[in-house]
């Protein structure tokens, strides 16, 4: 059974750059797709970013896409999310998670996830 730990999280400023690091154990992590979402108090949980196993095909939310990047290395059993140009709204909780499928920007596909990273930009 895969395990996700997220990291990286904290408060920044709009404009600032933050990186999420999501670090799997306990399972054939390079064979699943990864993926990142995220939920603001108040909120349905939202779709960030997907990866596929082998890090060729990657999707984005409209909301993130030019600004977030996602990238993964197989090796250190890692995935990252980079966010750029950092909002006052993508203040949310953050989770990884994980598909032995596809990539996919639903969350009932994949199977493991995360506790959660805070991130707070503020204005």
């Amino acid at each position: 059974q895969v395990q996700l730990i997220e990291s990286g999280g904290g408060l920044v400023q709009a404009g600032g750059s933050l990186r999420l690091s999501c670090a799997a154990s306990g399972g054939d992590y390079r064979w699943y797709a990864l993926a990142w979402f995220r939920q603001a108090p108040g909120k349905e949980r939202e779709f960030v970013s997907t990866i596929s196993w082998n890090g060729v095909t990657a999707y984005y939310g409209d909301s993130v896409k030019g600004r977030f990047t996602i990238s993964r290395d197989n090796a250190k059993n890692t995935a990252y999310l980079q966010m750029n140009s950092l909002k006052p709204e993508d203040t949310a909780v953050y989770y990884c998670a994980a598909s032995i499928q596809t990539t996919s920007r639903s969350a009932t596909v994949y199977d493991y996830w995360g506790q959660g990273t805070q991130v707070t930009v503020s204005s």
